[in-house]
């Protein structure tokens, strides 16, 4: 909790409030596969996966409900929090468990309206053995600091203006346990029974990028140069997101995630499929599905604004 507190007080900047992850004429919408630049109150409830990777001894399919909840302590800086349910699956055997609870410290360090640019930092800490070993999640104390970025292209010159729907965003997080190794449950590869199995932590890099069409863009609604007069909610926005997780000393495993995101004033719903682009990856298309809540426009009497806001 101490370190929590000590990056509280170093991101403890404050701005004008902005809802959810709008910047200018562009809504960068909640992604699936790794964290958005949105600094806002929200919750999701749930993300829903289902995918098969490679494990010790066989692949193992796992289906994921996750859960979390974001808060405003300020404007521009929140606290959050998220687990989740995890059902894996072996084939000969099968088992059930929590999945481990992460706390977030999220701030927003640079936004520019005109040229639809956003940018937020973070850091979180995995809460050791919060998770069942069971599902793998037997993992220890961690901590990952993260940046995460969105560009609109909304302001490039009108001999580019086809180029203006699309926009990107990424993320970038260096996950680091304390501890170098945890013991949990999985397939010998020898005996093929289920068992405890000694796993070893090591530093893992989660990056990943999406691009993005906002299809307000095909309308009359914005002009370019000038900021809108309502946000640039109630529309689908098409995606792909790329997902990489680079363990140290170990091969990158890499996802495409082609899919589809609608937002409403009060919540987004997004799906998407779930593509290896490598055997680490796995070798069978998965799926997820989120419901994304925006908190201070559903519930504004309690959400209305920031907690240490006057």
């Amino acid at each position: 909790m101490r370190r929590l507190i000590i990056v509280m007080a170093i991101l403890g900047f404050a701005h004008s409030a902005h809802a959810h992850g709008i910047a200018g004429n562009r809504f960068f919408p909640g992604t699936l596969a790794f964290d958005d630049p949105a600094v806002a109150d929200e919750s999701i409830l749930p993300l829903f996966s289902s995918s098969k990777q490679p494990d010790e001894g066989g692949d193992v399919v796992d289906k994921r409900f996750t859960w979390s909840i974001f808060r405003l302590l300020t404007p521009t800086l929140g606290v959050g929090v998220d687990s989740g349910w995890v059902h894996r699956d072996w084939g000969s055997s099968r088992s059930s468990g929590f999945d481990t609870t992460n706390l977030t410290v999220k701030g927003e360090i640079y936004r520019n309206d005109l040229h639809e640019t956003l940018v937020s930092s973070g850091l979180t800490w995995g809460i050791g053995h919060s998770g069942a070993q069971g599902v793998g999640a037997n993992a220890p104390d961690f901590i990952a600091p993260g940046i995460f970025f969105g560009k609109g292209f909304g302001d490039l010159p009108a001999s580019l203006a086809w180029l203006r729907p699309f926009g990107i965003t990424g993320a970038l997080a260096l996950e680091h346990p304390m501890t170098g190794t945890s013991i949990n449950s999985g397939i010998d590869p020898v005996t093929g029974q289920l068992g405890p199995m000694l796993t070893r932590n090591v530093d893992t890099l989660h990056w990943g990028f999406a691009l993005e069409f906002s299809t307000l863009y095909l309308t009359s609604r914005f002009t370019p140069g000038k900021l809108p007069k309502e946000e640039p909610l109630n529309q689908l926005v098409p995606l792909v997101e790329f997902s990489f997780v680079s363990p140290r000393g170990e091969k990158t495993a890499a996802t495409m995630n082609p899919g589809l995101s609608y937002v409403a004033v009060t919540w987004q719903v997004a799906a998407e499929a779930i593509v290896p682009l490598n055997s680490e990856a796995g070798r069978s298309v998965g799926a997820r599905a989120q419901l994304l809540l925006f908190l201070d426009d559903l519930i504004p009497s309690l959400f209305g604004k920031p907690l240490l806001t006057h």
